[in-house]
C-alpha cells in the first residue's frame, strides 16, 4: 500500500515536468487549442483569424476587428475528467492596431489524496482521504499592428502561465508568442512562433508534504528534483483562401505545418524539426451558417507487431451567426485510429459593439 502511495504522488509531481531541462512535451495543456470553429477545421487557422480567438491562435488577425468581441468556451476531457475553459476580450485601438486578453483553465477537481491513508500505527483509516484539485492557468496578453508594407501585420503575445498541484507543488512560468500574417491576391499568409524565447516554469515543492512519501520506498524520492522547467518553442506556418460563390455561398480552404524542434511521432520526424500537416475547409451560407471539417494530428504509430502506420485525427463542427452573436460546435477526435474518445466543444463569441447605446 505504501508503495502505491508513494508512486500515486511521485506521478503527480512528475506531471509538473520538473527538471532543469528543455522538455519536448511541456505546458501542454497551450496546445490543445480554442474555439470550436477553428477546432472543427483541424487547427488550420494561422493565416485566416481574425477575430477576438487570434489572441490564441495568431495575434496578428486582431488588426482585423471592427469593434469590441467577447469569446467563451467550455469542454470536458477525458471523459469528462478534465475541465478545459476559455474567456478571451480585445478591441481595437485605432483603425492600425488592437489590443486583447484572454484566460485559459484546464483542471483535474476531486483527486483523492491517500498520502495519509495509513496511520502512525500502521491501521487503514478511510477519514484519513482528502481531496485536491490540480490546475493549470494561462493568462495571455495580447498587441497587433499593420505594418507599413501594405498587406502585412504583427502581433505579439506575453504569457503568464500558473500550474497547482495541490497542496503538494506548483509554479510560474513567463514566455512570449510572436505572430504575422500577410495577404496578397485574396490569399493569407500567416506564421506563429509559440514560446519564441522558450518559456520558464520555475517550480515550488512543498517540502513537507515531500517528506511524508521520502522514505517510502528505500532508495527512492531521496532527493528533491530541479524545480526549473523550459518549454521549447514551436512553429505553425499556414496557408488559406476563401471562394465565394454565387454571391450568398463561400468556401474557406486552409492549410498548417505545425512543428517541433525535436523529433517526435509526427507524420515528417527528423532530429531538426519534425512536421504534423494540418488541412481544413468552412463551408458558408450568407455568412450565417457554417459547416466545418478538418484532419490533422498525423503521427506514427506503433503497432503490436513493431510495424507502423500512420495515424490521424479527423474533426467535424457548425457553426450559426445572427447579429453579431455566433455559437460554433465541434466535434474532435471522431475516428481517430489511436483512440476512441471524443469531445464535444461549444464556444460563443459576441460582437459587443451590439450592446452599445
Amino acid at each position: 500500500m505504501l508503495k502505491k502511495i508513494s508512486l500515486f504522488l511521485q506521478f503527480m509531481i512528475c506531471a509538473g515536468s520538473y527538471g532543469q531541462a528543455v522538455r519536448n512535451y511541456s505546458n501542454e495543456f497551450m496546445n490543445i487549442g480554442v474555439d470550436a470553429a477553428a477546432l472543427g477545421m483541424a487547427n488550420a487557422v494561422t493565416s485566416s483569424t481574425n477575430d477576438v480567438n487570434s489572441l490564441y491562435w495568431n495575434p496578428a488577425g486582431l488588426v482585423h476587428l471592427e469593434d469590441h468581441q467577447l469569446a467563451l468556451m467550455h469542454a470536458n476531457y477525458f471523459a469528462n475528467i478534465a475541465q478545459y475553459d476559455y474567456i478571451a476580450y480585445a478591441k481595437p485601438i485605432d483603425d492600425e492596431s488592437a489590443w486583447g486578453a484572454s484566460l485559459i483553465r484546464f483542471g483535474v477537481d476531486n483527486i483523492m489524496n491517500t498520502t495519509e491513508l495509513i496511520d502512525s500505527q500502521g491501521n487503514i483509516d478511510y477519514n484519513r482521504i482528502s481531496l485536491f484539485s490540480t490546475a493549470d492557468y494561462a493568462f495571455t496578453f495580447s498587441y497587433a499592428r499593420k505594418l507599413k508594407v501594405p498587406g502585412f501585420q504583427y502581433g505579439v503575445n506575453t504569457k503568464v502561465i500558473r500550474r497547482i498541484i495541490g497542496k503538494f507543488a506548483s509554479s510560474w512560468g513567463f514566455g512570449f508568442d510572436m505572430g504575422l500574417q500577410f495577404e496578397r491576391n485574396d490569399w493569407q499568409f500567416g506564421m506563429m512562433i509559440r514560446d519564441i524565447t522558450t518559456t520558464y516554469n520555475v517550480w515550488n515543492i512543498n517540502q513537507a508534504e515531500y517528506k511524508k512519501i521520502a522514505a517510502a520506498i528505500p532508495g527512492q524520492n531521496q532527493e528533491l528534483p530541479q524545480s526549473t522547467e523550459i518549454t521549447a518553442p514551436k512553429a505553425q506556418l499556414g496557408l488559406s483562401k476563401k471562394f465565394i460563390i454565387r454571391y450568398d455561398y463561400s468556401i474557406l480552404a486552409a492549410a498548417n505545418l505545425n512543428m517541433r524542434f525535436s523529433k517526435t511521432n509526427d507524420l515528417i520526424a527528423t532530429n531538426f524539426v519534425s512536421v504534423d500537416p494540418a488541412l481544413g475547409l468552412e463551408f458558408g451560407y450568407t455568412d450565417m451558417v457554417f459547416v466545418r471539417a478538418g484532419v490533422g494530428n498525423f503521427q506514427n504509430v506503433q503497432q503490436l507487431d513493431n510495424s507502423q502506420k500512420v495515424g490521424f485525427q479527423p474533426n467535424i463542427g457548425l457553426g450559426f451567426k445572427y447579429k453579431g452573436i455566433q455559437i460554433d460546435y465541434a466535434l474532435t477526435n471522431l475516428g481517430n485510429q489511436t483512440t476512441t474518445l471524443y469531445s464535444n466543444i461549444f464556444s460563443v463569441k459576441v460582437d459587443l459593439g451590439l450592446f452599445r447605446n
